[in-house]
């Protein structure tokens, strides 16, 4: 197939670009600066500039850019720039298929995010209705700056990605340290649900989405087997060796991380009931598997 990538360079971005080059796909990054090779391809969501070749000869565009999230603090304008940077480049990327007379499909990036940062005990599908915070909000953007491309009938697909759990990068990278130094515990109670997924996992399921025609609308990119924060503490201390013992009080999660803060404190019980209603087959199905293959 030939494949479009927008944040191609990032964490999952490189991963991803790895597998499906990997399984024979010819590829384009979308690149802001000017290209290197002939493999890349300039853009400009902000000033709406893409080669829109590229895009009508493709038969995917997966669009994962983004400012991260992991940055801390969250002033007004870095806000304003979570929500920009998904929403402007979203919409430019479904406007442009719609304009095209090919059938160009759209893999777009979400979030866990979208269900809220603290749902309790709720069991949460795709289904489910979203949350009313600052995250939650952004992700119920960002799906529906894809109404373009699907109402002109290109396949559109979204990405509810969870932690994802490899030490090469992400925000997993960030918490190695603290329970390296035998400084990791429990955040608050330590009951709140923590979903996440091997990077593996996560490459499986969005190659399978990209190249299965059948496959549309919102996935929850989470493992089957739900784990709270205090099972993932446990097991990531086990795995290192390192004691956990030190509780981490919610309250300071929350004051010195604010919105992050909030959605790590938060319980989010999410389950990927798409994915697997379609045969899609875990290799990382609980925390233990995961936090093996992430600290491989």
């Amino acid at each position: 197939m030939k494949i479009v990538l927008s944040g191609a360079s990032g964490f999952l971005g490189t991963a991803l670009r790895t597998r499906l080059a990997a399984d024979g796909h010819s590829l384009v990054q979308l690149v802001r600066g000017q290209p290197q090779h002939p493999g890349q391809s300039r853009w400009d969501p902000y000033a709406r500039h893409v080669d829109a070749s590229v895009i009508e000869a493709a038969d995917v565009v997966v669009n994962l850019a983004g400012v991260p999230i992991g940055h801390v603090p969250w002033t007004a304008g870095y806000r304003r720039q979570v929500l920009e940077s998904r929403v402007a480049t979203t919409t430019f990327l479904a406007d442009t298929i719609a304009s095209l007379a090919g059938g160009t499909a759209l893999v777009n990036a979400s979030g866990i995010n979208y269900y809220g940062a603290d749902r309790g005990q709720q069991q949460l599908d795709e289904t489910s209705s979203p949350g009313t915070d600052f995250l939650a909000e952004v992700c119920q953007a960002w799906e529906s700056a894809t109404t373009s491309a699907r109402d002109a009938g290109a396949r559109v697909a979204m990405l509810r990605t969870a932690i994802v759990l490899d030490r090469s990068g992400g925000s997993f990278k960030l918490l190695l340290l603290p329970f390296r130094l035998g400084l990791g515990g429990k955040v608050g109670s330590g009951a709140q649900w923590f979903p996440t997924i091997s990077l593996a996992d996560w490459v499986a399921a969005v190659s399978r989405i990209c190249t299965d025609d059948s496959m549309q609308g919102p996935y929850n990119l989470t493992a089957p087997e739900p784990a709270t924060n205090a099972e993932f503490t446990r097991e990531l201390g086990r795995r290192l060796g390192r004691p956990t013992v030190v509780p981490v009080p919610g309250f300071a999660v929350t004051r010195v991380a604010g919105d992050v803060g909030r959605a790590i404190v938060g319980s989010v019980k999410a389950t990927p009931d798409r994915l697997l209603a379609a045969g899609f087959e875990f290799a990382h199905p609980t925390i233990a598997d995961q936090l093996e293959a992430a600290l491989q």
